[in-house]
């Protein structure tokens, strides 16, 4: 009984695999697709195109807090290109802007006489043999006392050449560096130092034989102490217009070991680098934009008449 009935069963299961088989073929049920092919339907699109595009170029601009000067309140935020002040930091491209401020600024003047430009006569010191001395020529022979100076130095030009586009991605570099750092502070036009009553009713008028500077470089030292600025910072570089800003200018004069205050005229790449912080007013910031910026700019002759084509992302909101 118990053979008939298992029987029974495994022909039972016969028929539902048969059943199984002409609804399903197997070559339809054991096919092996590519892991890289999804049906359509089942496909949910949780990005839309402008915003795969956003991810690739994050954002165009820059934040930057315009301050009160001297007590460095915000007054207001403007947004600046990233090719403006969110350069990634070039340590080449600084160094051949450096090295050729440097070259550029030597005089050059240095100069020596040789031996045919000393005073005297070229007549021979003495005979060449009989002596039982050193043959010796003129007078003027480098060797002597007085005489020419051998492979001495004469005037020339040490200048050498870069690239203009080259150095103007050096400034907005040096600029991006500060900026980065939060060294980089940006006041309204007219930075000027503010003094006190009694310094404009008493100190300016009367104090004398050096009482006058020692007022303004204590005040001065107070003022960057309570900024946080100063030489426990790594010295302050003030850059203005070229405006008079005199006590500013005469107060920094008394603090050299503090920083210094220049105008736009007398700064280099240098300057913006070798001090802790820069402050500058907002006029000298877009000034420094609109003059080196020559990367950011691509000449196209049309019917031979020049047209300037500005690149992408290079305006800012000024």
């Amino acid at each position: 009984m118990a053979s008939k009935s298992g029987l029974g069963f495994l022909n039972e299961a016969m028929a539902a695999l048969r059943v199984s088989h002409q609804a399903a073929p197997l070559s339809k049920a054991f096919s092996r697709s590519m892991a890289t092919e999804v049906p359509a339907r089942g496909i949910t699109r949780s990005a839309s195109t402008q915003s795969i595009l956003q991810s690739w170029n994050p954002t165009s601009t820059v934040p930057v807090t315009i301050h009160n000067f001297p007590s460095l309140e915000p007054t207001s935020l403007e947004q600046w290109s990233v090719k403006h002040l969110y350069l990634p930091l070039r340590r080449d491209i600084l160094h051949h802007a450096v090295v050729y401020e440097g070259d550029n600024t030597r005089q050059g003047t240095a100069s020596s006489k040789t031996r045919y430009d000393v005073h005297g006569s070229h007549r021979k010191v003495r005979p060449q043999k009989g002596s039982g001395r050193a043959r010796l020529g003129s007078k003027q022979n480098p060797l002597l006392r007085g005489g020419g100076k051998t492979f001495g130095p004469h005037p020339r030009d040490f200048g050498t050449r870069l690239n203009r586009k080259v150095y103007d991605k050096a400034w907005r570099t040096a600029l991006s560096y500060r900026y980065r750092r939060g060294e980089l502070i940006i006041c309204e036009d007219g930075m000027e130092l503010a003094m006190p009553a009694d310094f404009e009713m008493l100190a300016d008028r009367y104090l004398k034989d050096g009482l006058r500077e020692s007022y303004l470089k204590k005040y001065m030292k107070s003022v960057l102490d309570a900024l946080g600025l100063g030489r426990a910072n790594g010295r302050t570089l003030f850059v203005t217009t070229g405006e008079p800003r005199e006590r500013l200018y005469e107060a920094m004069e008394q603090l050299p070991r503090e920083g210094r205050a220049l105008d736009l005229e007398h700064v280099d790449v240098k300057d913006l680098l070798e001090t802790g912080s820069v402050v500058m007013e907002r006029s000298v910031l877009k000034e420094m934009i609109q003059r080196h910026q020559s990367d950011l700019i691509t000449r196209v002759v049309v019917k031979g008449l020049p047209k300037i084509a500005r690149s992408a992302g290079e305006e800012a909101v000024l």
